[in-house]
């Protein structure tokens, strides 16, 4: 359901090479919307240093990380009972089982009324100085790992390689830490409560670096409904977001997902993971490709107005 793709030979094989795999991300996209991906480049022991140096501001009191909560789309810590995602597909659910760490874009577009709204500074917390660095250095790594992401899909779609980079030059994008305790921290789970509820995301393309467990994630399909995301040690999950499904006419899914709640036999289980959620130039105009790429006529959307309302969505409080 869900292939391993390996990006060397799109980065250095021959034609071939890259129309089996292009062959192959177009099948996977069009049920699932999820790959997993390795060769993509991305040093295991940056991963590994940014969940230490995070996992020590997690374990502070509340009433330190309080000064720096903020509403959903903020930078900053977005506290037990911050989000519930279920909410933007019209689920209402309780909160999401989960406290976050939030960065997002902030080079300056030199467009007051775009930057005050897209790309104001990050917060770092004093009491984890070394994320700085290690959060710098993984922007770097993703922002170019994504742009070579969304060549490929071009080249899926059988269109030109600038497709879609050609909109993502001074793009907005989100960085979570996604911290899930076990219920020694967070309390037993309510009826229909998850670490994540069930959402598709809302951008072009989501990179997750994330780790095992009983209670992580799932992936649902119209042939098998809900299943285990399949998981490989170094390799990254990749899903497309509401957007670029629009965007293709609805060729490709937007892959529907959750995390399920800490299990009954693993109470204690903890995990944490690293979402990162690549968008577009603000003010895209996002309309759909034609048939026979696409499949579906979508009204064209302002991009930003979209992700601004599917955030406004899942914010409670």
């Amino acid at each position: 359901m869900i292939p391993t793709i390996d990006l060397g030979p799109w980065l250095s094989g021959g034609a071939a090479d890259r129309a089996r795999l292009s062959a192959t991300v177009d099948e996977a996209l069009c049920t699932a919307g999820f790959l997993l991906v390795t060769g993509h480049g991305v040093d295991p022991g940056l991963r590994a240093a940014i969940r230490e140096a995070a996992r020590g501001f997690f374990l502070l009191p509340a009433a330190v990380k309080e000064p720096y909560a903020v509403r959903v789309g903020g930078r900053g810590w977005l506290g037990p009972g911050a989000e519930a995602n279920g909410y933007a597909e019209g689920t209402a659910t309780p909160p999401d089982l989960k406290e976050s760490w939030s960065f997002a874009a902030e080079e300056p577009t030199g467009d007051p009324a775009v930057d005050v709204e897209w790309f104001l500074p990050n917060v770092w917390p004093a009491e984890a100085p070394e994320l700085r660095p290690l959060v710098t250095e993984y922007a770097a790594r993703m922002r170019g790992l994504c742009d070579r992401l969304l060549e490929l899909l071009a080249t899926a779609l059988g269109g030109p390689g600038d497709l879609f980079t050609r909109h993502a030059r001074h793009p907005t994008w989100g960085f979570n830490i996604n911290w899930y305790p076990g219920t020694d921290v967070l309390g037993p789970p309510e009826p229909g409560q998850f670490r994540i509820g069930p959402h598709t995301d809302f951008g072009t393309v989501t990179v997750l670096d994330r780790q095992r467990g009983k209670g992580g994630l799932q992936v649902h399909t119209d042939e098998a409904g809900w299943q285990d995301a399949p998981w490989e040690p170094d390799a990254l999950t990749v899903n497309i977001g509401d957007l670029m499904a629009r965007w293709t006419g609805d060729r490709w899914r937007s892959g529907r997902h959750r995390v399920l709640p800490p299990p009954a036999d693993a109470p204690a289980e903890e995990l944490m993971s690293l979402v990162w959620f690549h968008e577009c130039d603000p003010g895209t105009r996002v309309a759909s490709l034609p048939a026979p790429v696409g499949r579906h006529a979508y009204e064209p959307v302002d991009s930003h107005a979209y992700l601004r309302a599917k955030l406004d969505a899942i914010g409670l409080g």
